[in-house]
């Protein structure tokens, strides 16, 4: 399944692109599955998600947890915890 990844914040610095399209294996079905995924897949995904309880994701716009479905999906944003005041 090809899947369009965003990337943002200090994630985005670390993996080195915005965004990308990458054809995922058919045994990762879960955003969680998919993160780790990205972290043994080289140094730099092994360096952005190297605390994958940090991460934040949303599918299509819509914020979603690591036990989270891939099936259907278009785009995953990932990013860093949100603060705001």
């Amino acid at each position: 399944m090809a899947l369009n990844i965003a990337y943002f914040a200090w994630i985005r610095e670390r993996m080195g692109v915005a965004d990308e399209t990458v054809d995922i294996p058919a045994d990762i079905t879960h955003v969680g599955e998919l993160v780790a995924w990205l972290a043994a897949r080289d140094s730099r995904g092994a360096h952005a998600f190297s605390e994958p309880k940090r991460i934040r994701a949303a599918i299509d716009g819509v914020m979603m947890g690591p036990d989270a479905p891939l099936e259907g999906a278009r785009e995953l944003a990932l990013f860093p915890p949100v603060t705001g005041g």
